[in-house]
């Protein structure tokens, strides 16, 4: 294998191509977007899983220099109340603090890399169908032109195309309950102690937030609320987004209204979907990676680290076995339980969103109960048999 095409110029599509090429399988990107998807989402959370795993193909560089470190995550109630604090690293973390960062900033580390490294990426290549044969693989895209590899990797994120192609009876992704809104604002009076995430559990809804060292403060909320129609939700404006968080956290005493109201236009609500499972993974010659096969809701802040683990143990299959089907059957076999752990997980603290615990938990905790998620380890140099 000499060659392979990857769908999607996101997370997972650039460090598939890089974590092939470093296994001596050249790789190009093609994405749907004309100029890239830079403008797309707004900030995100590698915890120390995700960080090892570019880390095991020596991107993580370029990651570390656009974002921030958290060491700690401490609860709030409705009335402002300290609830606890945690440490946001587990026992085998190996000192990697989560990194928060915008998403376009992440897009355009990752993709830079890649290119830096000589991996090929064109833009407006839009997949609408692809053909296998005993040979190889030719996709082919809306703009009328075709590519042609030895496989093809689905890494074209939640509303995936390839998964269509692989199995049109697919399930398709299931909404979670919940809009997540996310802004940014470094006109707030609320600073949140340095290296450290606030999580905000309201009447009805939850909020966290994380200042920069730059003094940015970075906010999110999970809202329950049913799905909402792509044209209505792209015709919110940004107050109507802020007015909805100030609607769903009116009554409570928290700080959450004086960061929304401080925030300006730098405000972006998504429907939160997840896919607990998908029967098919892959095909004799194509194969799908990130939230393509295992979308999972935001709670747990897990979805671009399980991306860049799959992108990683891909490359490290098709390293090692001797043709695509087998490497294909033996990623799915090292990535399927384990991913739909983390989405179920995800979901379970989706269906708790407005509802203070006990016994406050994140995606990290210091009794060891979770080291699991975020000390999981993809060896690079350990044989795929």
């Amino acid at each position: 294998m000499t060659h392979a095409l990857v769908i999607g110029g996101g997370i997972a599509g650039p460090v598939t191509a890089m974590a092939l090429r470093r296994a001596g399988i050249e790789a190009t990107v093609h994405e749907a977007h004309p100029t890239g998807a830079d403008h797309l989402g707004a900030f995100l959370v590698l915890f120390a899983n995700g960080l090892a795993a570019l880390r095991a193909v020596g991107a993580d560089g370029p990651v570390l220099d656009c974002s921030f470190p958290a060491d700690t995550v401490e609860f709030l109630g409705p009335t402002g109340d300290r609830l606890g604090a945690r440490p946001l690293t587990g026992a085998g973390d190996d000192g990697l603090s989560p990194r928060t960062l915008q998403r376009a900033a992440l897009y355009r580390a990752l993709r830079d890399e890649a290119v830096r490294r000589g991996v090929r990426v064109v833009y407006g290549k839009r997949l609408v169908d692809a053909a296998t044969g005993p040979d190889g693989v030719v996709a082919y895209f809306a703009d009328g032109t075709r590519a042609e590899g030895d496989v093809l990797i689905g890494a074209d994120g939640i509303h995936s195309r390839t998964r269509t192609l692989l199995d049109p009876a697919a399930p398709p992704p299931r909404h979670t309950g919940q809009l997540t809104i996310c802004g940014r604002t470094q006109d707030a009076g609320h600073a949140v102690p340095g290296r450290t995430y606030r999580m905000i559990y309201g009447q009805r809804a939850f909020f966290g937030c994380t200042s920069a060292p730059d003094g940015t403060t970075y906010w999110f909320a999970n809202i329950p609320a049913p799905e909402q129609a792509r044209p209505a939700l792209a015709a919110i404006t940004p107050a109507g987004w802020r007015q909805r968080v100030l609607d769903a956290f009116a009554g409570d005493r928290t700080p959450v209204a004086g960061l929304v109201a401080a925030t300006g236009d730098a405000v972006v609500g998504v429907n939160a979907y997840d896919i607990p499972t998908l029967p098919v993974w892959h095909g004799d010659r194509a194969v799908l990676v990130g939230d393509a096969v295992h979308a999972t809701a935001p709670n747990a802040a897990q979805g671009a680290s399980m991306a860049i683990e799959d992108s990683v143990t891909l490359a490290r299959c098709l390293r090692d076995l001797p043709g695509p089907r087998q490497a294909f059957a033996a990623y799915e076999r090292l990535r399927r339980a384990r991913v739909e752990r983390v989405v179920a997980l995800s979901a379970a603290m989706a269906s708790r969103i407005a509802t203070p615990p006990e016994q406050p938990r994140t995606p990290a905790n210091s009794d060891g109960a979770d080291d699991w998620l975020t000390s999981y380890r993809v060896d690079w140099d350990a044989p795929v048999s």
